[in-house]
């Protein structure tokens, strides 16, 4: 992880710099304090990097060799937070409420949403989940869009869900560092510990979008087309509809396209929904007649503007396995795509039907997750005796034990960053 450590010691570097003149002004006078600050010297020379070792810091010392030297908490960088959407249709509630729980950690912040199509018995049953879950309540970082939206994949109207859960994760979801958007169909490949680590030594501006301007076919099949999404306006789904008339590509700005799926920053979040110098807005007025807007309108906004565009890593972190020739929805995955998901390093993958085994696969050989229960992490302080789910009883949260899916993780975001494939202007 040297590429990944290097963005941090640089960050701690510059901090240290400015300490160094901010003690010896107490010190002249103050001799425990000296004292103390030569204690703080011989500990700091001794500091090297083993970010497996997190997990370690606040156990006691016969937990670990004593050839190996824990690094104190206050060496490591904060872990960071996730805001997530994870969303729904109808018949999706099972599969929401388990991709929660396999994604689930108690300082990231979620919102989940099934769509207006779905029955009113299953929205309630997912609310309730939510509501009385002992966990959930304790934390208070799961919410439920109850006021549920319609949501039509080829029309703007998923754009619009998905601004409005980031707009409720920064009213109410106090301090997060990513915004990730998922379906009920996803799943995830690592634990929350292995990406909450990995994340760590990143700079949190950067932004995890897949995304090119070479648009064409899309040109004349998806932009220069104009579609109508009765999910604006009726109670009731409906496909989206054409228009006659079509319409010349836009001079205002460049077209951008990639996948709907992404991870974005917390600093680009704010810029769409405050949208400063309103081209959030103006890019999402063209794009509510754009057939499949989600594979655009972010990809646009971003590429755009100037403060953001040399911010974006060209990679949704899924692994997804297309139809040859593709088709508007992804080849659904199964047992025989088990070790492909594995090898690819990636954090997600779409896209699954429901309890397929496959899923149950994942669960015992890449989560270590019972049924029915969390994901186990560091904060996870339980016993796993008779069918006990370990997240029952909860330690210190901010502990983090990553495991190998760490290191895959590692791997993929190296070879994301490298000088190869992470340049200045990354838009093209």
């Amino acid at each position: 992880m040297k590429r990944l450590k290097s963005y941090y010691m640089h960050l701690r570097h510059h901090q240290n710099m400015e300490r160094k003149w901010i003690f010896p002004l107490a010190i002249g006078s103050i001799v425990s304090l000296f004292l103390l600050f030569l204690t703080a010297i011989t500990t700091s020379d001794g500091m090297s990097l083993f970010p497996f070792y997190r997990s370690f810091s606040s156990f006691s010392s016969k937990f670990v060799e004593t050839k190996i030297h824990p690094i104190p908490t206050s060496n490591l960088p904060p872990p960071p937070r996730f805001a997530y959407l994870i969303s729904g249709s109808a018949g999706d509630g099972s599969m929401l409420k388990r991709t929660l729980q396999a994604l689930y950690h108690p300082n990231n912040q979620y919102v989940v949403h099934l769509d207006r199509e779905s029955s009113d018995e299953e929205r309630l049953d997912l609310s309730n989940f939510v509501k009385d879950h002992p966990v959930f309540l304790r934390f208070g970082n799961v919410r439920m869009i109850t006021k549920a939206n319609l949501v039509t994949y080829r029309g703007p109207t998923m754009v619009a869900n998905t601004l409005h859960a980031a707009a409720i994760l920064l009213r109410e979801g106090g301090d997060w560092d990513w915004f990730i958007n998922l379906s009920a169909s996803d799943y995830p490949l690592v634990t929350q510990d292995d990406l909450l680590h990995t994340f760590s030594y990143l700079p949190r501006d950067l932004n995890f979008i897949d995304h090119t301007s070479n648009i064409g076919w899309k040109e004349f099949q998806r932009a220069k087309p104009v579609i109508i999404d009765p999910g604006l306006y009726m109670t009731k789904k409906a496909d989206v509809f054409w228009i006659t008339q079509r319409r010349s590509v836009p001079t205002a700005f460049k077209l951008f396209t990639g996948s709907a799926w992404m991870a974005l920053s917390r600093p680009f979040i704010d810029y769409t929904i405050w949208g400063w110098d309103n081209l959030p807005r103006t890019v999402l007025m063209y794009y509510a007649n754009f057939i499949s807007s989600p594979e655009g309108y972010f990809h646009t906004v971003i590429c755009n503007a100037q403060e953001f565009l040399n911010t974006t890593v060209n990679s949704d972190l899924h692994f997804i396995s297309w139809d040859n020739p593709p088709k508007q929805h992804p080849h659904h995955l199964n047992l025989a795509d088990m070790q492909r998901m594995i090898d690819s390093n990636a954090p997600f993958a779409r896209k699954f039907p429901q309890d397929d085994p496959v899923l149950d696969k994942i669960d015992s050989e890449l989560l270590s997750r019972s049924p029915g229960m969390f994901t186990p992490g560091g904060w996870c302080v339980g016993s796993r005796e008779n069918g006990t789910d370990p997240c029952s009883a909860i330690g210190n949260t901010t502990v983090l034990r990553p495991g190998p899916g760490a290191k895959r993780l590692e791997t993929m975001i190296s070879t994301l960053l490298s000088n190869e494939n992470f340049r200045p202007r990354q838009c093209k």
